[in-house]
């Protein structure tokens, strides 16, 4: 077992403070499903609350850090210091309808030698709330959940293959896109399953839980940790064109080498069709 980092605790105790609220707010959502305003205005204000929550915790930790948040924007640290990016409720529509279902997810970045540019990914957590799960991963000493070791599943056939992937919806994604990736990868695997939460998607492709998972049209915030847990799980991630870049918002394709390039050929073809 590898002895948690200083930093992985920091990160985990914000991650774990807003997510107790969170649990709490949770169980509010029932109660709220029939009203007349609705739920949505109170889940905004949990998410809101949750990311104030994460700021504060990682602010007093770290003063002279930045920050790239999925509500409050960009927040500028000090000259070559590192940012948080960090995502107070990934799975947002899931909580909106009582789905127990999602996750904070929270990446460290740290700023390329000598450049004002963003380069390595490091350190990354993301948390489930409802079932007290911790990934997390730093660069170069694996990727775990709580203290037991993660690796990506072994599996090379399609066919034997259960593959995650994020269904554009109402003024987001491109479906046409979508439903060619959908019709060439979907008959030649085991399985395609759609839960909502690209954080959660990527730790449990880490864990082996899934053994692919792709989509587009999102953002860092969403896949920063996702994608640094699944390379320190032995994982491969690029996007559609197969390039690996420390992030990858726009197009994810993530499994093991092996399945990555079968499903890496696939989803290419369909895109040239």
């Amino acid at each position: 077992m590898a002895a948690i980092s200083g930093l992985i605790r920091v990160m985990e105790k914000a991650a774990r403070k807003a997510g107790g609220r969170l649990r709490r707010d949770f169980g509010e959502i029932e109660h709220l499903q029939a009203s007349r305003k609705g739920p949505a205005d109170f889940v905004s204000k949990a998410d809101l609350r949750a990311e104030r929550t994460i700021y504060d915790e990682l602010l007093a930790a770290r003063p002279d850090w930045g920050f790239e948040m999925e509500e409050a924007g960009t927040i500028e640290g000090a000259d070559d210091m590192p940012r948080w990016i960090v995502d107070p409720l990934d799975g947002t529509s899931n909580f909106l309808h009582g789905i127990p279902h999602f996750a904070i997810s929270i990446a460290v970045q740290e700023r390329k030698l000598g450049s004002d540019d963003w380069g390595d990914v490091t350190a990354a957590v993301v948390y489930n709330p409802i079932t007290d799960e911790t990934f997390w991963a730093e660069k170069s000493r694996g990727a775990w959940l709580q203290d037991a070791r993660l690796r990506v599943s072994s599996r090379r056939n399609p066919s034997e293959a259960l593959i995650a992937t994020g269904i554009p919806f109402h003024g987001h994604g491109d479906f046409a896109e979508w439903s060619k990736i959908f019709n060439a990868i979907g008959p030649n695997v085991a399985g395609i399953r759609r839960f909502g939460a690209a954080s959660l998607d990527l730790a449990w492709l880490a864990a082996g839980r899934y053994d692919g998972f792709w989509e587009s049209g999102l953002n860092d915030w969403d896949t920063a940790a996702g994608c640094l847990i699944v390379r320190e799980a032995g994982g491969f991630v690029s996007d559609f064109r197969g390039r690996s870049q420390q992030i990858h918002s726009k197009q994810v394709l993530a499994a093991n080498d092996q399945l990555h390039s079968r499903l890496h050929k696939m989803l290419a073809g369909a895109l040239k069709g």
